[in-house]
């Protein structure tokens, strides 16, 4: 066999140190995710709003976009980064990027006063995570019948779903609780 030991090829989980710093790898027993694959894509929901992050005002939230200002693409254009998983049960591990001038944001959740609040940080989505991530989000179909939407489940927390959430004339962007798997709940639907 091909012994390289190349991102793409192998994914190995280091589990502990031994005697003389001997790394030993337990198969595939952890969570680790590998970069694979990068899409670049506009977020919409259902009903067919652009997502637009705007970092100076910490906010995401589901607009409609003008084709000029979609030209421009700032705040809009995702990164959309495909992971490798040694747990592919859950969903398709991905995490969002987007470029805000010559910035690049990833999203995040983050925990603030007991509430966990979908987040836009200046830097890069690294390219190997070797166990859990607030960056990581699963992705499955919205339903069984409609392969073209998407919901995005987040990683560190069952149950909890990107979704937009009416606040004032904005539709902001949050973590949505679905009481079961299956529900359908047209607020966490999201295309490319």
């Amino acid at each position: 066999g091909r012994a390289k030991m190349s991102c793409e090829e192998i994914l190995v989980c280091p589990i502990q140190l031994g005697e003389n710093f001997c790394l030993y790898f337990a198969g595939l027993e952890c969570d680790a995710f590998c970069k694979e694959k990068i899409l670049h894509r506009f977020l919409r929901n259902v009903n067919s709003q652009l997502l637009v992050v705007r970092p100076d005002l910490n906010v995401a939230a589901f607009e409609d976009v003008t084709d000029q200002e979609m030209r421009s693409g700032n705040g809009m254009h995702f990164n959309i980064h495909y992971y490798k998983t040694t747990t592919p049960s859950a969903g398709m591990p991905v995490a969002f990027s987007v470029q805000v001038e010559d910035k690049s944001y990833y999203m995040c959740c983050e925990n603030e006063c007991g509430k966990i609040i979908v987040r836009f940080r200046e830097g890069e989505v690294p390219k190997d995570i070797p166990g859990e991530s607030n960056v990581i989000f699963f992705k499955k179909t919205f339903t069984s019948c409609s392969s073209r939407a998407f919901k995005f489940e987040y990683s560190l927390e069952k149950g909890m779903f990107l979704a937009f959430e009416e606040e004032g004339s904005l539709r902001k962007l949050i973590l949505k609780k679905l009481s079961r798997e299956d529900e359908v709940d047209e607020t966490t639907k999201i295309s490319f």
